[in-house]
């Protein structure tokens, strides 16, 4: 019999299943940053024992989203605005790089796919739902990745992506309360265009406009917002002082 007839993970899926669950709830700002993590609730939730939440809680280390201090304890990564200037640097280097690559070696099969993602996440804009907009804006940047056939840019990149989905999930969540449909623009479909000509110097400005697009409205929200009574079905934000931001 295998997990899915018996409903118990197979070896060594636990830790995963342990893994991607708590992954995708921080990403999404269930578990708000600075949560603590106790291994013993964990296991009750979880039914099983500590090794495996112990391993999750390791993996989660390594991807920097969690925290485990010298005391055994665990919690949520903080969200550090001091650091905005140089993820946002970080950002625009990868991201430009990654989007050049991909209008050099796209196929028509990229195409298609980041036509279908830019659309797939326009339609989540209008729903305005901002879980599902992080969600959509990642996928469709890391198939520009994909497109530019360079496997260790796309891990450093999805790394990056995944450290801003919690900021960027605050910022979708304050936009949507002022319907503000598009709140990065439409900015995706004028990137697919330099990457469908090969214009890769259009593609590296196009790419570095969005980010600067990104962060200017980052900075505007927060120097504008003290923000309280975070919802965690995701439509609401997480609270969070903002004086420290440069």
């Amino acid at each position: 019999m295998d997990a899915e007839t018996t409903g118990k993970p197979t070896r060594g899926g636990g830790a995963k299943l342990v893994y991607e669950t708590l992954r995708k709830e921080i990403l999404e700002l269930h578990l708000p940053p600075g949560m603590p993590l106790d291994e013993t609730n964990l296991s009750e939730r979880f039914g099983m024992s500590r090794s495996p939440i112990r391993e999750a809680l390791v993996r989660l280390s390594a991807d920097g989203l969690v925290q485990m201090l010298s005391n055994r304890s665990t919690l949520v990564t903080p969200i550090d605005l001091t650091e905005l200037p140089r993820y946002v640097e970080a950002l625009d280097f990868i991201q430009r790089t990654t989007t050049r690559l991909a209008a050099r070696n796209r196929t028509e099969e990229d195409l298609e796919e980041l036509t279908r993602l830019a659309e797939a996440y326009d339609a989540t804009c209008l729903e305005g739902r901002p879980r599902l907009m992080s969600r959509a804006n990642k996928d469709f940047h890391m198939a520009i990745a994909e497109a530019g056939r360079n496997r260790y840019l796309s891990e450093s990149y999805e790394k990056l992506l995944d450290e801003g989905r919690r900021i960027l999930h605050m910022h979708y969540a304050q936009q949507t309360t002022k319907q503000d449909k598009y709140p990065l623009g439409r900015e995706h479909f004028d990137i697919i265009d330099a990457i469908r000509r090969q214009d890769e110097r259009a593609a590296d400005q196009l790419a570095h406009a969005h980010t600067r697009l990104f962060h200017d409205r980052l900075v505007e929200f927060m120097r504008v917002n003290y923000i309280e009574n975070f919802d965690a079905e995701g439509d609401g934000p997480v609270p969070m002082k903002t004086s420290d931001l440069v």
